[in-house]
């Protein structure tokens, strides 16, 4: 069986993280979450047949101190910037610094961009002025609950509704 994941919520319908779907089995048996959507799926015991959750909500209230901002990555870089370079549309392969680090850049989501390798070093260690180059799209810092409980994952698309991603697709 593929390992599959599940959405988990807090018992207020905010979404807390990604789970195994076995691990939101588990918390269901112990009648400390419940299903709020199913994949269709099921797993079997010798006894039991449960059936295998895209969505689970704890039934009591988590505190959980989350950090302001999804945390800078390379795969974050390109989940963000759709694998497109952000000089020239291409396909990127490496992150650039927009305002480089040898002149006081800073490595945060504001100033790293998805580059192609031609657009990289072409642009070295300049600026975009230096250059006469403009960004596609400015880079800015991801923000909402599908950043902060998915990073650069693909979402499911039954996890929609929950991460305010739009419309939710039935099962």
């Amino acid at each position: 069986m593929l390992m599959s994941v599940t959405l988990l919520l807090n018992a207020t319908y905010e979404p807390l993280c990604v789970v195994s779907s076995r691990r939101a089995v588990v918390l269901i048996l112990a009648a400390k979450a419940v299903a709020v959507q199913d994949t269709g799926e099921a797993m079997h015991s010798a006894t039991t047949v449960v059936a295998i959750p895209a969505v689970v909500r704890l039934t009591r209230y988590v505190r959980v101190p989350f950090q302001a901002h999804a945390p800078l990555s390379r795969k974050g870089v390109f989940a963000r910037d759709g694998g497109r370079c952000a000089y020239c549309a291409g396909t990127a392969t490496s992150i650039d610094h927009v305002i480089p680090r040898s002149r006081g850049g800073a490595h945060t989501w504001d100033n790293v961009v998805a580059a192609c390798r031609r657009c990289n070093h072409i642009k070295a260690d300049r600026t975009l002025a230096e250059l006469g180059w403009r960004l596609h799209h400015p880079p800015r810092t991801p923000d909402g609950a599908s950043w902060r409980v998915l990073g650069h994952r693909e979402p499911d698309p039954r996890w929609s509704s929950w991460l305010g991603l739009g419309e939710p697709v039935s099962a």
